[in-house]
């Protein structure tokens, strides 16, 4: 049986990976495991893998239906504030 290679964490040094970091925390949360989330907001599992990960940023437009799916009052809260 062939294993998944471990999935490597953001760097945290990068706007992306603090970004990654906050999103998957965020989306734990609000208690959406990345199935879920991807189902909510129509997207593909690995989209949303690809956000956690930092090889991918959602597209600014669908920042809003992101925040909103994420039970956020403010689509700004989605962004990393450290």
């Amino acid at each position: 049986m062939m294993m998944a290679p471990a999935r490597k964490e953001p760097d945290k040094e990068t706007y992306s990976g603090r970004f990654a970091l906050h999103f998957k925390k965020l989306r734990e949360k609000a208690g959406l495991n990345a199935l879920e989330f991807a189902d909510s907001i129509g997207v593909a599992i690995s989209t949303v893998y690809s956000w956690e990960n930092a090889s991918r940023a959602p597209n600014i437009g669908d920042l809003p239906k992101i925040a909103k799916a994420l039970n956020l009052k403010k689509t700004r809260d989605l962004l990393p504030n450290e």
